[in-house]
């Protein structure tokens, strides 16, 4: 009789953990309906690396110019970043000529893409990749180029013409408010009538945060994903603020996220020179748990070997790209260390443990299974595995138990919850 109840318990405890994450799972917004980016995007982008370098003469190498993206592309197709998952390759700024042409559309320059946008997709698809461009729904681009402030369907045509499949549309010098949330919400329409298949990467809610508080339920309807706050950098302060930002206003961000639109806390810069390597592992981790569109801006032609494998980590674009489609959050903050969750697909749950002490040593970190996935992640018990800084099985922990992890400064230990498989118990 006593081990008939406790199956008959542990049978209870499963049925509301399956219950849990189906309500959960209903989603809260309704999400741009254009079919793309059910999980969050994956690719390559120039900004952060490569910024708005025009000398081609004397950084032939560096310039914006179709040469950089060919050879991009075909890195990310010859160095396994296409299999890993990363499938767009995206123009930022600066691409474009000084003038519209004598019809009204958006032209390439014609000295660093003498090819034009369109010879530049059809080489990019040849290589089983998608392209995306940049423009912006003001007058002018951040670098001063032709915005597509009143010409929105114009530009949406073209993009379409030339075989795009994202667009990342920035908000500089729009002159109010008002034209900023119009002008986003025609071009997402714009880009459906073309009846092409376009990512729309909207910058909506970073340009509306100094005036009032984003309508995120709406802005979900219109868009892809969307950039909360400034640009990123190539150092720990910069990944540090995103990640604060992000902490204190999840109550008004979280819930808004799924399948179809996504919260974007910018480019990985993993690879590149201004991030240790504990912090190359923090960005990783943290981009995973908060179902970051991840997309790389870096030198595929020179990156490390260590930074290659960490970006192209099976385990943790696993956890990214869960269909569960839920972002994770900060659950708690104990002096310089941070506990995130995630909940997964079958019942599983990721949890990463950050350290934010600069000073000294690593640190010790002891977490009760039982606080961690609402109380019903190990309930009654689970395999845990650590997926960084390197991978290992942890064991069998009971819902009872603790764990002890061990985290560099500035660095995260990764950890998934989740499997039945019995090892040995703690």
């Amino acid at each position: 009789m006593k081990s008939g109840r406790g199956r008959q318990w542990r049978g209870c405890l499963l049925a509301l953990r399956f219950l849990f994450l189906f309500f959960w799972g209903v989603p809260g917004a309704r999400a741009l309906d254009n079919g793309l980016a059910r999980t969050p995007t994956m690719g390559w982008l120039h900004w952060e690396r490569f910024l708005c370098n025009l000398d081609c003469q004397a950084e032939p190498e560096s310039c914006i110019s179709e040469h950089l993206f060919m050879q991009m592309a075909e890195l990310m197709v010859s160095d396994g970043w296409k299999d890993a998952g990363y499938e767009y390759l995206c123009i930022d700024d600066c691409w474009m000529a000084p003038e519209r042409d004598p019809e009204g559309r958006l032209q390439a320059d014609p000295q660093r893409f003498p090819g034009g946008i369109r010879r530049l997709a059809d080489y990019v698809h040849s290589k089983g990749l998608k392209l995306g461009i940049y423009a912006d729904v003001g007058n002018k681009t951040c670098a001063g180029y032709p915005g597509s402030f009143g010409h929105y369907d114009t530009d949406a045509q073209t993009f379409a013409d030339w075989g795009v499949d994202l667009l990342k549309f920035d908000g500089c010098h729009c002159d109010s408010v008002k034209h900023l949330i119009e002008g986003y919400q025609y071009m997402s329409l714009a880009l459906n009538r073309t009846g092409r298949s376009i990512v729309y990467s909207c910058e909506w809610p970073l340009y509306m945060w100094p005036f009032h508080k984003p309508n995120y339920t709406k802005i979900r309807t219109y868009c892809n994903h969307w950039r909360n706050s400034a640009d990123i950098y190539d150092s720990w302060e910069s990944i540090k603020s995103i990640l604060a930002w992000t902490s204190s206003n999840q109550e008004k961000i979280v819930d808004v996220a799924g399948p179809g639109g996504w919260n974007d806390p910018d480019m990985l810069v993993i690879g590149n020179f201004g991030l240790s390597w504990n912090q190359q592992v923090t960005q990783m981790a943290l981009w995973a748990i908060m179902a970051a569109p991840l997309i790389m801006s870096n030198d595929l032609r020179h990156i490390s070997p260590q930074a290659k494998s960490l970006l192209q980590n099976k385990d943790v674009i696993a956890i990214n790209q869960d269909p569960l489609g839920k972002q994770g959050y900060l659950l708690r903050k104990e002096s310089s260390i941070e506990v995130w969750e995630r909940p997964l697909s079958n019942l599983s749950w990721a949890v990463a443990v950050m350290n934010l002490q600069e000073i000294g040593g690593p640190c010790y970190y002891t977490i009760a299974v039982a606080s961690l996935g609402r109380g019903i992640a190990c309930n009654p018990a689970c395999l845990i595995t650590q997926l960084l800084p390197e991978k290992r099985k942890l064991g069998f922990y009971t819902w009872t138990s603790s764990i002890k992890t061990r985290v560099n400064p500035t660095g995260t230990v990764l950890l998934q919850l989740g499997g039945t498989s019995k090892t040995t118990s703690h």
